[in-house]
C-alpha cells in the first residue's frame, strides 16, 4: 500500500547549508529561495530566534533518501 502523504525531509540536493529550506519549499511546493528569503527576514526581526530555529530543524527533521 503507497502512502499519499507528503514527508518533511531535509533536501539533499537543494540545499545551501543543511538543506532545511530546500525540504520545506519542497513540502509546501514553493521556490527554495523564497522560503530562504522569508526565514531571513523573521530570523532577523526575532532576534536570532530563527537560527535556533534552524539548528533544531536541521538536528530534527530528517534527510531525504
Amino acid at each position: 500500500m503507497d502512502n499519499d502523504y507528503k514527508k518533511l525531509t531535509r533536501s539533499k540536493f537543494n540545499r545551501m547549508i543543511s538543506g532545511v529550506c530546500g525540504g520545506l519549499g519542497n513540502y509546501l511546493g514553493m521556490d527554495p529561495t523564497v522560503v530562504r528569503l522569508i526565514w531571513l527576514i523573521l530570523s532577523i526581526a526575532s532576534f536570532g530566534t530563527g537560527l535556533i530555529i534552524y539548528l533544531v530543524a536541521a538536528i530534527v527533521i530528517p534527510e531525504e533518501d
